[in-house]
């Protein structure tokens, strides 16, 4: 489980069903951590490079084979602060950037829709290439996100360029209160 607050970026190449990250702390063989918001085990480590299997699934569902930096998270430990919102690590799939504007000392960012349109909600949460944040306003076709300074120049956001994929996690309580819902409970 994760948090959604980001501690750090690093560049990433995939190769053959492997992805080697160069990893801003220490991490050791079978810890979890979430790339771009993937949850992912650390296969090995050295001199600052992680490398992780990658299977099928999470690269039909992910933007791990063609990111070039990636946002970096260690899984929570007990008794951790939950600064961010509850985030899975396990990746919807992904939607396109749309672009941004900035307003004041914020950069509002648009991304299309995605097919689980029911999990966008107004001052709800959203995890983006495995950043928390809350998602500010909502359309037919597109959710608005409001970006701070800080999110931006230490994630891997402040990069995106119109067109380009975003990993999206829906918000772990939309899905069960949806679930709860569809069973009429």
């Amino acid at each position: 489980m994760f948090s959604g607050i980001v501690e750090g970026t690093g560049r990433a190449r995939y190769s053959t069903g492997r992805l080697y990250v160069e990893v801003p702390f220490k991490v050791r063989s079978g810890d979890s951590v979430a790339v771009n918001g993937a949850c992912l085990t650390v296969v090995s480590f050295d001199e600052g490079i992680a490398v992780f299997d990658v299977g099928e699934e999470t690269l039909r569902r992910t933007n791990l084979r063609e990111a070039r930096v990636v946002n970096l998270e260690r899984a929570l430990k007990l008794g951790d602060r939950m600064d961010g919102h509850i985030v899975t690590g396990h990746v919807d799939g992904t939607v396109r950037f749309i672009a941004s504007r900035r307003s004041g000392n914020t950069t509002w960012m648009a991304f299309e829709m995605p097919a689980e349109r029911w999990g966008v909600a107004e001052k709800g949460s959203i995890a983006l290439n495995g950043v928390s944040l809350t998602v500010a306003r909502v359309e037919a076709n597109r959710f608005w996100v409001q970006v701070i300074p800080y999110t931006l120049e230490n994630t891997n956001l402040g990069f995106l360029r119109p067109s380009e994929r975003v990993n999206y996690e829906i918000d772990v309580l939309a899905r069960y209160v949806k679930r709860i819902m569809e069973a009429g409970v």
